[in-house]
């Protein structure tokens, strides 16, 4: 009898170990199921930079709100031989077609910065393509040329917000270097943030009605020049032909793929 207890007992923990076991199986292959659900979900990344080593930058403006600074930012645009991208919300250009018209005509990029400055993670495709559509239709009536560049406001994107906009014909543009101009610390600041650690295909973000941008403008162009760094507008700063966009945001040429002997 004392021999049969011990079997039954043997047998009660064997079996309980291979349940254990069973279920750390199961567990594991559902945590795989998990991981690899989660690695199908491929993150979709706009362009925060690219690379490329000619020493070539974007300088690129928000503008949603004043345009008291334009027409002066303009002019130091201007006098320091510098073309820039805007991106432009469209309750600015129903305020200021005027100056619309002359980003246009002294040679500026404009890109899409939404219809009415929403967060886009937020929003349906269909509302989506909305925000991308009205403001676009407003620019071309303006200007005579389609926005092929979008910068989500507030920076805020979504895998919705990127494929959206890609299919709706857009490159979907982050920064790399961040002014910080809006929070107002001043032109010394503004002047640092936008020009310490600034490299070969940078994307620099400034508003174009920041309360020290006329004043700092001046002196970050000058400290480009001494950099060696050359801005030109965001679409001449993009790699042509084929491309991918690695895990930091950056735009880099596709890798060539060797055909087998």
């Amino acid at each position: 009898m004392k021999t049969q207890g011990k079997a039954k007992r043997f047998l009660a923990a064997g079996g309980l170990w291979i349940l254990a076991l069973l279920c750390g199986v199961t567990g594991i292959y559902a945590l795989n199921g998990r991981t690899a659900e989660v690695a199908a979900r491929k993150r979709e990344l706009p362009i925060y930079s690219v690379e490329r080593g000619d020493n070539l930058i974007a300088v690129s403006f928000d503008a949603a709100w004043g345009g008291d600074n334009t027409e002066r930012l303009l002019e130091i645009l201007r006098e320091n031989g510098v073309k820039a991208t805007f991106f432009l919300v469209d309750t600015w250009v129903q305020r200021y077609p005027g100056l619309v018209k002359e980003l246009a005509a002294q040679g500026h990029e404009i890109g899409s910065h939404s219809t009415t400055h929403p967060q886009m993670s937020r929003l349906s495709r269909g509302k989506i393509l909305q925000e991308l559509t009205t403001v676009a239709d407003h620019i071309e009536a303006l200007t005579g040329a389609r926005p092929t560049l979008f910068r989500a406001p507030y920076g805020d994107y979504s895998n919705d917000v990127v494929l959206t906009a890609r299919g709706a014909g857009y490159e979907v543009i982050q920064w790399s270097v961040d002014s910080l101009d809006w929070k107002n610390r001043g032109a010394e600041d503004l002047i640092r943030r936008a020009t310490r650690n600034v490299k070969s295909g940078d994307i620099v973000l400034f508003h174009n009605d920041a309360k020290y941008i006329l004043d700092a403008l001046p002196a970050i162009l000058k400290s480009y020049r001494e950099q060696g760094l050359t801005p030109v507008p965001v679409s001449q700063l993009l790699l042509p032909g084929n491309t991918t966009i690695d895990a930091q945001g950056r735009q880099r040429p596709a890798p060539t793929t060797v055909p087998e002997v």
